[in-house]
């Protein structure tokens, strides 16, 4: 089944662009901006998270001033009818960061941020471990030109 998608008017994207420039915004100053009432933009927010357009709120850290040296973006491989378990087991572990179901000749992507050598290592190993996985090819981060998840209106 496909998931529903949420129509948003205009008020809608002011109030998610306000969010994504600030999360800490309150609904009263985001109010005040638009020029709408602070119950109406409470109540936005509340239908915006319920019909998770809104997923949640997040600080946004520098990996290495928080002892992330390493990024790494990693093409996997799948036997393809266990491709959903897979990505499941990718996604519960604590260093991947996004997995992504993609096309060509690999099948997933994944972004995974390591305090160390040792710790991509013993990663990259416990991934080839996972059952189903065919092949995978690692590549290492060198230099963060742009790493921005807020998405742009």
């Amino acid at each position: 089944m496909a998931k529903k998608s949420t129509r948003l008017d205009d008020l809608d994207i002011q109030i998610l662009k306000a969010l994504s420039e600030d999360a800490r915004k309150s609904s009263r100053e985001i109010a005040k901006e638009l020029g709408v009432a602070t119950g109406t933009i409470y109540n936005r927010i509340k239908r915006l998270t319920n019909e998770q357009v809104i997923k949640g709120y997040a600080t946004i850290l520098d990996a290495s001033k928080v002892g992330f040296e390493l990024t790494a973006l990693i093409l996997l491989q799948v036997d393809g009818k266990f491709l959903i378990e897979v990505e499941k087991d990718l996604a519960a572990l604590d260093d991947v960061y996004s997995v992504y179901d993609i096309t060509g000749d690999y099948d997933v992507a994944v972004i995974a941020r390591f305090r160390d050598r040792t710790s991509l290592n013993k990663f990259i190993k416990s991934v080839l471990a996972i059952p189903h996985i065919k092949r995978t090819v690692t590549n290492v981060v060198l230099n963060t030109v742009k790493e921005d998840a807020r998405i742009k209106f």
